[in-house]
């Protein structure tokens, strides 16, 4: 019987995990224990790199069907090439023990939380921009669960020189020379940033990098002051900057380490560390279409997730203040918005469907700037 009631406690735990992942002490402990890899650094359990001229490599492309060509329910929907892109490097899908790097399995788990991030984040870009998201084999989430310093260095560099490749692919032969859009969120901020910093920033492509949306992880003001030619944002329509704000609800409990350090700019106005900007300024949140998996433990077999048109947006949903480097929002608790939660007042999950409308009219903006100044040359040919 004290077996049984073991067993039973410890399923209550990971059931809770499942609805969000917000790891705590002991906790934390039993998952790791339970569920990370239980090898070092081993290469020979790394599936192939991508390749990424081929179209399969990509999880969203012009040409090619997926579900980063959503648009919410009244959002006029052009098919039509577009004279700018965006890059779009996506979060940590991969919840899986199996190894410190996604094995990039096109029939698992991993691959509907690809796709979810394809749907209700790539998604924000579409109405200004042609839309590239590399796949690439992502550091897992235990890389940030408590592994060994030199596991969780190599799992992210690793996951970066991915990205790089595709990048390189992208500017080399599929952009032709037309400006572009950084965009990311969480673990792909991380990679996006480091890739502006080391491929962009003091090159001849910043030039051509209307804006970067680097969303979600802990871009801090001394990283982003350090740059050469590629600044913070502080207006709605200033072009060749950085974006960042990470969201929590008003009476957070966030991290004192993240407190006073990181960029944040407020989508609401545009301006970095702004003041508190009132509701009416919210264009528009938009529910989340398909269901993220949370889930740490088993296999990474698919959930037969199924991903439905993207829900009409919600206006005048939050007010939002920078306050010590953190984009506070209003209590989303109880509201349509709420499973996206990472924990109390944890709005990481948050980070783009509360701001879905705000992302995708200001990237129009910027872009609709970065043309006039260039005198509007560059060719729609993707």
């Amino acid at each position: 019987m004290r077996i049984l009631g073991w067993l039973f406690a410890i399923v209550v735990v990971l059931a809770g995990i499942a609805a969000a992942i917000h790891f705590t002490g002991n906790t934390l402990t039993l998952i790791v224990w339970l569920n990370a890899p239980s090898h070092g650094w081993d290469l020979s359990k790394k599936a192939p790199a991508p390749d990424y001229a081929q179209a399969d490599a990509w999880a969203a492309r012009p040409g090619r069907e997926s579900f980063a060509t959503f648009v919410p329910e009244g959002v006029a929907k052009d098919p039509g090439a577009r004279a700018v892109d965006v890059f779009f490097v996506h979060p940590t899908g991969y919840l899986n023990g199996g190894d410190w790097n996604s094995p990039l399995n096109a029939n698992s788990r991993t691959e509907e939380n690809t796709k979810w991030m394809m749907a209700n984040q790539a998604s924000a870009f579409n109405s200004c921009c042609n839309v590239y998201a590399p796949r690439y084999r992502e550091a897992s989430i235990f890389r940030y669960l408590d592994a060994p310093p030199d596991l969780a260095q190599k799992s992210m560099d690793f996951a970066y020189a991915d990205v790089v490749r595709a990048f390189e692919h992208f500017i080399a032969s599929d952009n032709q020379g037309r400006p572009f859009i950084i965009a990311s969120h969480s673990q792909g901020t991380s990679h996006a940033f480091r890739l502006i910093a080391e491929k962009i920033d003091g090159t001849d492509l910043a030039s051509r990098m209307v804006a970067a949306y680097l969303i979600g992880s802990q871009v801090t003001n001394a990283e982003a002051d350090a740059l050469k030619t590629v600044h913070v944002c502080t207006s709605e329509s200033q072009t060749g900057c950085i974006v960042h704000w990470a969201t929590w609800g008003e009476g957070h409990g966030a991290p004192d380490d993240q407190l006073d350090k990181l960029v944040c700019v407020n989508p609401l106005t545009w301006a970095r560390d702004g003041g508190r900007a009132a509701a009416e300024l919210h264009k528009g949140g938009v529910a989340a279409s398909g269901q993220f998996s949370g889930k740490v433990w088993g296999d990474d077999a698919p959930q037969g997730v199924e991903f439905l048109p993207l829900t009409a947006p919600m206006k005048a949903r939050t007010w939002a203040e920078c306050r010590r480097g953190l984009l506070v929002v209003a209590d989303q608790s109880g509201g349509p918005l709420a499973s996206l939660a990472f924990g109390p007042k944890n709005y990481h999950g948050l980070d783009y469907p509360l701001f879905h409308m705000d992302i995708r009219e200001n990237a129009k903006v910027r872009v609709g700037a970065y043309l006039a100044g260039a005198g509007g040359t560059a060719a729609a040919t993707p």
